[in-house]
């Protein structure tokens, strides 16, 4: 799987406010770590967060800059991404995030780890080109 291709379904399904579509690309044993305040969130909290998210239209917009593979088998893909959301209040966020996105049985690729980079790692790989 392209991680380009795959980010912009991510955008797409989010932008979209498609609940279904979007949840299809994360994996049910999907960990998040980095989240300040939350040791790891998984897919149900991350499943919570986006049907609120959704249902009160409080997405503008999601977009992805910036790919950097850092590792990739023909079944998993390692990257690193700026992520950048928009919200209907006018804030926006910019975060550097680390996915990896596997293959899973049903052939469809998912979100099976997502880490959101510590300030001082982003900008170590904005100073080094890698993001």
């Amino acid at each position: 799987m392209n991680p380009l291709e795959f980010l912009a379904v991510m955008a797409e399904t989010a932008n979209k406010l498609d609940l279904d579509a979007h949840m299809n690309l994360i994996s049910k044993e999907v960990s998040v770590y980095g989240v300040p305040g939350f040791e790891v969130i998984t897919y149900d909290d991350w499943y919570k967060q986006c049907e609120h998210e959704f249902e009160n239209k409080l997405l503008k917009k999601v977009s992805y800059e910036s790919l950097n593979v850092l590792a990739e088998t023909s079944d998993r893909v390692m990257f690193k991404s700026l992520e950048t959301v928009e919200g209907s209040d006018g804030s926006v966020n910019t975060n550097g995030i680390e996915f990896i996105i596997q293959k899973e049985e049903d052939g469809q690729w998912r979100v099976g780890q997502e880490r959101i980079l510590p300030d001082d790692e982003l900008d170590s790989d904005k100073r080094r080109g890698a993001l």
